[in-house]
């Protein structure tokens, strides 16, 4: 291949992928920008409680409050919260929608260089959706005992990084204030 072929080719890969953020041009659906970048504990927290404001939005609309919220390169590229009641879908929790809007916005279907927020700790499904797009660093805040892909037998990828119980009494909060509500009704 020519010199100028092979750059037209890179040229239209990398339009065709549809890349951000500082990949070369033809870098291509498995390009990894940069290593994660460093994260305070002030970072973690001020992240966590903006995974906590989706979940309020969920307690609004009589989901489970979980939310979820997706960094890369230390600003907030998605969120999401549980919709599993309004979309009568049992597979759209909160880190599925972030995950899923994650990778729509860096056009990529792994997110080594991304570092999840979540309100609680994931369940095995979300685990096994987080192993495949290879999440750089998975940060939670309430543990979740009975369902919690740690008390199940979940996995993440064996590079993800994981950080527990930031805001973790605030997410629980929610949590047990939500099913002390129901339990009344």
């Amino acid at each position: 291949m020519t010199n100028v072929v092979q750059a037209e080719l890179a040229a239209s890969m990398a339009s065709e992928h549809g890349r951000k953020g500082n990949a070369p041009p033809g870098a291509g659906p498995y390009f990894y920008a940069m290593p994660l970048a460093p994260v305070t504990p002030e970072d973690d927290v001020r992240f966590m409680r903006l995974a906590i404001q989706e979940a309020v939005k969920a307690m609004d609309q009589d989901e489970v409050p979980v939310g979820a919220v997706v960094v890369w390169q230390n600003r907030v590229i998605a969120r999401g919260h549980n919709l599993t009641e309004r979309l009568h879908d049992v597979t759209a929790h909160a880190e599925m929608q972030a995950i899923t809007a994650a990778s729509h916005e860096l056009a990529a279907k792994y997110l080594p260089d991304c570092t999840l927020y979540v309100t609680l700790e994931p369940c095995t499904m979300c685990s096994g959706a987080l192993f495949w797009s290879q999440i750089g660093r998975v940060v939670y805040g309430a543990s979740d005992e009975k369902r919690g892909f740690r008390t199940m037998g979940g996995q993440l990828h064996p590079k993800t990084q994981v950080t527990t119980g930031i805001e973790a009494e605030l997410c629980g909060d929610l949590l047990t204030e939500f099913f002390r509500a129901k339990r009344k009704k």
